[in-house]
């Protein structure tokens, strides 16, 4: 078995404020191999796009601070380098599509010149040689009279074409690991289908590995091998995405399936179940089991100790005392 591209071991990455410490992401751990996609997935505010900046080595100091863990990228730790020397590999071999193409592109710069900037900066292009691939990074992507289109600015585009841009300025210079941030939100269903087409498309001719941070299962049952899904910054079960929707072991993982059309084996019209209760704040989580007070099985052990990672089958792992 290849080794891993990249390695997350006990990462802890919390937000300090005066009202406490929010623990945004709390002992996440995890592997991505070469070559395939990892889902990461949960409700908003679990800690996914903070894993994410995480690694990328964006988060805001202060009031954020990677406080533990080790970040291993192609056996290189992250966290110990300069941050020139973060600045070589981030956008270089580690590329992030964030999640809204619209405050991530800059409004007053044209297309063309905002993906040869990345072309120049890593590749060290001259600025024509640097056009002329934006043109073809354009193509690649699917954007029709790219020659013409690499002229205009972010908001003349859709936001589906917006998009491709960001895709286009990820592979520009064909790195190893592309972590994609809710790639497909506020896009529509058909523009959504062609935006996962285009990345399963680019790994498959590429080989590049994806990180793929989504709150849909669907899109993850669409794209991916692997998935982790986490809650309240903890990863609560990891598996193959074939085993998570065969037979997923966590409650909270159940009730993200039950949620969802079309992923139950019954052919009979069944009502949608939602998961009861919110996600808890983070400044004040609950004793034990931080899914204890929405679980339908919690028992008394749930409240008072929280379960460690356990392993019910190989492969296989689950935050729960169901299978202690």
């Amino acid at each position: 078995m290849s080794q891993p591209l990249l390695q997350v071991k006990h990462l802890k990455t919390y937000f300090f404020t005066e009202r406490g410490v929010a623990k945004a992401v709390d002992d996440v751990t995890f592997d991505l191999l070469p070559g395939r996609t990892l889902g990461v997935v949960g409700e908003s505010g679990c800690g996914k796009s903070v894993t994410a900046l995480s690694i990328m080595r964006l988060i805001p100091e202060p009031p954020g601070r990677i406080a533990e863990g080790e970040i291993l990228f192609a056996g290189k730790e992250l966290l110990k380098l300069s941050e020139e020397g973060m600045r070589r590999i981030r956008g270089n071999q580690i590329s992030m599509i964030f999640q809204e193409p619209m405050t991530s592109l800059n409004p007053v710069f044209r297309i063309g010149e905002q993906i040869a900037e990345v072309l120049q900066q890593h590749q060290r292009l001259r600025k024509r040689e640097a056009l002329d691939r934006s043109v073809e990074l354009l193509k690649r992507v699917g954007i029709p009279s790219a020659e013409s289109r690499v002229n205009d600015y972010p908001h003349q585009m859709s936001g589906g074409m917006r998009q491709r841009v960001m895709i286009a300025m990820a592979i520009a210079c064909n790195p190893r690991l592309i972590i994609a941030d809710e790639p497909t939100t506020a896009l529509d269903v058909t523009i959504q289908a062609q935006i996962l087409e285009l990345m399963r498309e680019l790994r498959e001719t590429t080989g590049t590995a994806v990180l793929l941070i989504t709150h849909d299962l669907g899109v993850v049952a669409q794209t991916a091998e692997d998935v982790v899904v986490m809650y309240a910054g903890r990863i609560v079960e990891s598996t193959t995405v074939k085993a998570l929707f065969h037979d997923p072991l966590h409650p909270y993982t159940q009730g993200l399936l039950r949620s969802i059309p079309g992923t139950t084996d019954s052919d009979e019209k069944q009502r949608l179940e939602a998961i009861p209760g919110v996600v808890p704040n983070l400044l004040a989580l609950p004793p034990g089991c931080k899914f204890n007070d929405r679980c339908r099985y919690a028992f008394d052990r749930c409240v008072k100790e929280e379960p460690g990672l356990l392993v019910p089958k190989p492969g296989h792992t689950v935050r729960c005392w169901l299978y202690a």
